[in-house]
């Protein structure tokens, strides 16, 4: 199993709006390619939140070559589309793992 991890800072200003949109219309989106199995939200504790909160959002995909074909083929319109929507009221970083155990 493979994890797509993003962390986003949220700016304060957007954080409801940005969580509903990413639950309604961007996470929907990205299952919808088939090539994940299921995504979760995660709010990091213990940070600085003056600024707003951080989460991870974590998508599953099956394969490595799963992730590798969202990489190719959608990657790229799904970052667009949320810095179109939230310009720069937001900052992310992503990350790959491999579930272990």
């Amino acid at each position: 199993m493979i994890v797509y991890n993003s962390t986003v800072k949220v700016d304060t200003t957007i954080a409801g709006e940005w969580l509903q949109w990413l639950q309604q219309e961007q996470a929907p989106q990205m299952l919808a390619t088939g090539l994940f199995s299921k995504f979760q939200v995660l709010q990091l504790l213990q940070t600085d939140e003056s600024d707003g909160p951080t989460y991870a959002v974590q998508f599953y995909a099956a394969t490595l070559d799963d992730f590798e074909a969202y990489l190719a083929h959608h990657a790229e319109h799904f970052r667009l589309q949320a810095a179109e929507r939230w310009g720069a009221d937001f900052i992310a970083f992503n990350t790959v793992m491999q579930v272990v155990v």
